[in-house]
């Protein structure tokens, strides 16, 4: 079979012509326009109402000699439902899946009037043929109307008056990743219409929350419309993550409480309320791979509408998707059409919703050119980076995906930032008490040089965490040493194996106080580590309270109590919520933490002092000896803030000394000499053993504990 021509193309096309398309209201009317190259006809599908079976009438669109298919239709506006069909061959083999008998959502839809699950009439073939059967696939001719939900024509009515991007600096940015309703499902000072939804997440008891916590931007898991897989309905399990694309442009309705619509208005409220706390908004978004999932899932959009210009197909056989997403198929972004999309989907959410940024789920896969290797200069890196807008907002990688040599972390060009899986097992390992540590440990305090200074980036393009949403929680880090998803339906099969956890003695809760003090040390020196690392810092949400999914770590199908913030806080997450401020509060409070240069670790010409110095427990400076020490698990990062303050005209900021032990045993650790008169004060000790002020000579640091001190300053 010959290759489709069209997948040879990439990058954007200049002369594409920009749109709008989608359907535009103009005020009087409705202009509709779809792209699809390869269709010999297009019909709008016109509906009064959410739940009807079939048509009140259908248009045909006219094609332009492009590829686009437009029409006018007067008297309509915001509120009016839609869909297509799509006319043209059917015919997989050759990767053409023109079925008119599938209703078809927009790809440029606003809104979708309701939820989306898979359904049986979503498929547009009739059987799976095997690999050895090279017969034609029969199309499936049943009506798939009466499963689909339909597309909402939006107006553009909104007030935003008064808001303002809070366009907070990375050097001063701290990420609360989160889940749109898990965050509020279970908040109990919230109204109840109110829990779960964008309202709830903008409701002033938890904005309160986010700021008081220290917080500069939300995160949100993937907030457009979704569908509920296959697997999944049999199961009778959900989408609750929401991984699987429906609509790009759409704001997932099942977190609004209007009618079909609504959801967008509510939306910018949220984005509204949210930017007044001074709170950022940035976007969990899924552009490698759609809800269509592979040749046999359903078919409900883009597959219907241009399979061969939408995907990436295999060379000779047109029902195979090239799919390093795990998910079935991957996004032909080879293609300028489809390029075109994601860039108009990215400036949509900006201009038209307000949003300050975008975090790329299996970013690696957005740089294969035609599914190939992955390159920093791919056509989708080039076009976002000399984009005037989208260069100037916050974009963050996942630097991975499933396919070859997929693991990229580090890879990625300015401006880009990275989530950095590096940091975060490393501290896992180093709090857990593995030996040989203390390298890897002060490379990922320090900001990670190693994976971002040799392409010019700065410390704060590694987005430092210690959990998210995928794996364990910070507490069952320190509670589970095996994951425990059997209620995921798949026998325990799903989720990562290795955790890099310890359970400290008992797998699950324990009733053994020895145990769970040692566990709540553990998770305030994972916190606080998070907190005093060069970089930018990244909670996941419902952390600082100490939220545990029992053990499951993979809760992308589990929306209830395992996924919910458990906002009923006892003792324990009381205790955690207060040492989470106070360490974010330092992390504010010291200039050092903002720098946005990596240290070099040499003398300052004029005071001998050096910018970092690394201690042994002895005071002195490591050496290779020390550094190559497999039993070494104590050490001091020393930082003289001197040069930071300078810059940022806080003279006087005191410098820092972070002592770090995860032995067994206390460790009597020798204070340096400084050429500051005064005494070291403590500022945050995880072992929670009070320290009062210093003078030089020791202090004693407990065992799996961190421990800060400052020097205030000249005769302090």
């Amino acid at each position: 079979m010959h290759r489709d021509s069209r997948q040879q193309r990439h990058g954007p096309d200049p002369a594409i012509e920009a749109g709008p398309l989608g359907a535009v209201w103009d005020g009087t009317g409705v202009e509709f326009s779809l792209f699809s190259e390869g269709a010999t006809a297009v019909e709008l599908c016109l509906f009064e109402s959410a739940d009807q079976s079939t048509e009140e009438r259908r248009l045909r669109l006219e094609q332009d000699g492009k590829g686009l298919w437009r029409t006018r239709a007067s008297g309509l506006g915001p509120g009016q439902l839609y869909a297509y069909r799509v006319h043209g061959t059917y015919d997989p083999r050759r990767g053409s899946r023109f079925n008119p008998h599938k209703l078809l959502l927009d790809p440029y839809a606003r809104a979708i009037s309701g939820p989306m699950k898979w359904h049986e009439l979503m498929r547009d073939y009739k059987e799976v043929p095997s690999p050895q059967d090279d017969t034609p696939v029969e199309a499936d001719m049943r009506d798939s109307a009466p499963a689909m939900p339909r597309c909402v024509v939006v107006g553009d009515d909104f007030d935003w008056s008064g808001d303002e991007s809070p366009a907070v600096p990375w050097r001063n940015t701290v990420i609360y990743e989160c889940h749109v309703k898990g965050m509020t499902a279970a908040h109990p000072e919230l109204p109840e219409e109110l829990r779960g939804t964008y309202a709830g997440l903008a409701h002033p008891v938890v904005l309160d929350h986010l700021v008081s916590l220290g917080v500069t931007a939300v995160e949100l898991l993937p907030v457009n419309h979704a569908i509920t897989d296959q697997h999944l309905v049999e199961s009778g399990l959900t989408n609750y993550w929401g991984y699987s694309p429906a609509s790009y442009f759409a704001p997932d309705c099942r977190y609004a409480g209007g009618s079909p619509g609504d959801q967008v208005r509510e939306f910018k409220t949220m984005v509204k309320g949210l930017h007044e706390a001074g709170l950022e908004v940035i976007l969990d978004v899924v552009f490698n791979h759609t809800g269509e999932a592979g040749a046999w899932g359903p078919t409900f959009s883009w597959r219907g509408i241009d399979n061969r210009a939408y995907y990436l197909l295999d060379e000779t056989d047109g029902t195979v998707h090239k799919d390093v997403s795990g998910c079935g198929n991957c996004l032909n972004l080879s293609h300028p059409r489809t390029m075109q999309m994601v860039v108009d989907c990215l400036r949509y959410w900006v201009v038209e919703m307000h949003v300050d940024g975008f975090r790329f789920d299996l970013a690696t896969a957005l740089g294969r050119v035609d599914g190939g290797d992955f390159d920093a200069q791919a056509p989708v890196f080039e076009t976002l980076r000399h984009d005037p807008l989208l260069s100037r907002v916050k974009l963050i990688a996942e630097p991975w995906d499933l396919g070859h040599h997929g693991h990229r972390l580090g890879s990625f060009p300015a401006p880009w930032t990275e989530w950095n899986d590096a940091y975060r097992d490393t501290v896992r390992r180093f709090w857990r008490g593995d030996r040989g540590q203390l390298g890897a440990l002060a490379t990922r305090m320090a900001g990670s040089s190693d994976l971002y200074a040799n392409n010019g980036r700065p410390p704060q393009a590694s987005i430092n965490f210690v959990a998210c949403h995928d794996g364990f929680t910070v507490r069952d880090v320190t509670t589970y040493d095996h994951k425990h998803n059997e209620l995921n339906a798949e026998e325990n099969r799903d989720g990562h194996g290795e955790n890099v956890s310890r359970n400290w003695g008992e797998e699950g809760p324990s009733s053994k106080p020895t145990i769970e003090r040692k566990r709540e040390r553990a998770v305030r020196n994972m916190i606080a580590t998070l907190c005093l690392s060069h970089g930018v810092p990244m909670i996941s949400h419902g952390d600082e309270l100490g939220r545990t999914q029992y053990g499951n770590n993979n809760s992308y199908c589990q929306d209830n109590t395992i996924s919910w913030v458990d906002w009923e806080l006892g003792p324990r997450g009381r205790r955690l919520l207060e040492f989470t401020r106070r360490a974010m509060k330092l992390r504010r409070e010291l200039p050092t933490f903002s720098r946005q240069s990596f240290f070099d670790g040499d003398a300052a010409a004029a005071d001998g002092i050096k910018d970092v110095a690394w201690l042994s427990p002895d005071g002195r400076e490591m050496n290779n000896d020390d550094w190559a020490k497999e039993s070494g698990r104590c050490m001091g990062m020393l930082i003289d803030q001197t040069p930071v303050a300078e810059k940022q005209d806080t003279k006087g900021a005191p410098s820092v000394l972070i002592i770090v032990n995860s032995s067994s045993g206390s460790v009597n650790f020798r204070l340096p000499a400084w050429r500051h008169t005064g005494a070291w004060r403590s500022r945050l000790n995880t072992a929670r053993r009070r320290i009062d002020t210093l003078s030089m000579g020791s202090v004693t640091v407990s065992p799996h504990s961190l421990l800060v001190l400052t020097a205030d300053g000249e005769g302090a």
